[in-house]
């Protein structure tokens, strides 16, 4: 019963309220031009599915597979904000390049070098906030990070549609004006204080993810195969597009994705350290085959509204819990390069999903990519139950 009767926020420092802000800010500058950039590429640019699905795919694939060598470099020199910080502040000056772009290429390298920039911060980072909380309370640390970037990723695109409706700006100027919550989020990192490691720490760092627990490498096994099937949010932007929705209206809707993600954040990290984490995050994966499953078989605006708040259910849970369950597996000293080759799972598997749906979006049929990440959000599922023990990374 006093756990019950806790503070909302117990458990959780300074550190943590900075780190979840700084995301807040960060996804502000990142999602003030996400929702625009597949209609900047295909309409200002005249790129087709495929470009899409390669710039994006390469851009989270970046993301996450550098996560797990800055995780390794991060324990390896027993050190976080210095790695974080370069990382913010590459990601922040990259916005601006994007729409000084002629060309899909041009797109493409500076999307590389915002989501270098983005990868290098997001493991040293995660580990901050896994240090910033006791482990009883690091899925709300998590959550709470969580709720800052969800949230972020809802006002981005409402400064976007502002700027766009009532400014009449061009879609380049959003990638100009993006600089500026990047470097907040820059500054507000600067805050955190971080502590010295042992020295004894440095020197056994091994930065193989075969140093860590089997448990955590079947678990990534689990979290590959569901990834099959996650590919670029981009593709969910277009499709609303295709169905008829204009511009404000599709980043309206993508924004309410955001927020939905956002809500759930923080309850979804609370609720896994009291319920555990695998099974709440099994019924993400099934919300993300139902909403998966309804893009690919309706053509009806209204549902795909409906669908696009269930993703974003999913997206908070799967954020905040599937992180937390992979720090559950490493002792602190390898923390963050347990978070960082879970990410780089996740980014190599979004790389596959995202390369093969711009080439199934443009040759065979719209749905079918959807269709396909349902199945494998089903095998996915199917392979969490079987492969990670209930207890998750608790049991390590």
């Amino acid at each position: 019963m006093a756990r019950a009767r806790e503070p909302l926020f117990a458990g959780l420092s300074r550190n943590t309220g900075l780190l979840a802000l700084s995301s807040l800010f960060s996804d502000i500058s990142t999602e003030m031009l996400y929702p625009v950039l597949p209609v900047f590429l295909t309409q200002t640019l005249g790129a087709g599915g495929a470009v899409v699905g390669l710039v994006e795919g390469v851009a989270q694939a970046t993301q996450n597979i550098v996560q797990g060598f800055s995780g390794s470099l991060s324990d390896r020199m027993a050190r976080r904000k210095p790695i974080a910080l370069v990382g913010y502040a590459l990601s922040a000056l990259s916005k601006p390049l994007i729409g000084l772009s002629g060309s899909w290429a041009g797109v493409l390298g500076a999307r590389f070098m915002d989501r270098l920039g983005a990868g290098s911060r997001s493991a040293p980072r995660d580990a901050l906030v896994a240090a910033s909380a006791h482990e009883d309370h690091r899925g709300k640390a998590f959550g709470l990070e969580g709720a800052g970037d969800n949230a972020g990723a809802f006002i981005g695109p409402l400064i976007a549609v502002a700027l766009i409706s009532w400014a009449a700006i061009d879609l380049r100027w959003i990638f100009y004006l993006a600089v500026i919550p990047g470097l907040i989020a820059f500054l507000l990192v600067t805050l955190v204080t971080e502590r010295p490691a042992a020295a004894e720490a440095k020197a056994k760092i091994d930065v193989s993810p075969a140093r860590l627990p089997g448990g955590y490498r079947r678990y990534l096994i689990a979290t590959a195969i569901f990834g099959l099937g996650n590919s670029s949010n981009a593709f969910l932007i277009l499709e609303t597009r295709a169905l008829g929705a204009s511009l404000a209206t599709t980043i309206l809707i993508y924004a309410g994705f955001n927020l939905a993600a956002a809500v759930v954040s923080y309850p979804a990290g609370w609720l896994s350290d009291r319920l555990g984490r695998r099974n709440l995050l099994l019924g993400g994966q099934v919300l993300f085959f139902v909403a998966y499953l309804g893009f690919g078989l309706s053509r009806d605006l209204a549902l795909i509204g409906a669908m696009f708040g269930l993703y974003g259910v999913f997206q908070g849970v799967f954020r905040a819990v599937g992180k937390a369950l992979a720090a559950d597996f490493a002792p602190a000293r390898l923390r963050a390069s347990a978070v960082g080759w879970y990410s780089a799972t996740v980014g190599l598997a979004s790389l596959v999903a995202s390369l093969v749906a711009g080439v199934v979006w443009d040759r065979v049929d719209h749905g079918a990519v959807f269709l396909a990440g349902a199945a494998f959000a089903a095998a996915g599922s199917v392979a969490l139950v079987l492969l990670v023990p209930k207890d998750g990374g608790r049991r390590a």
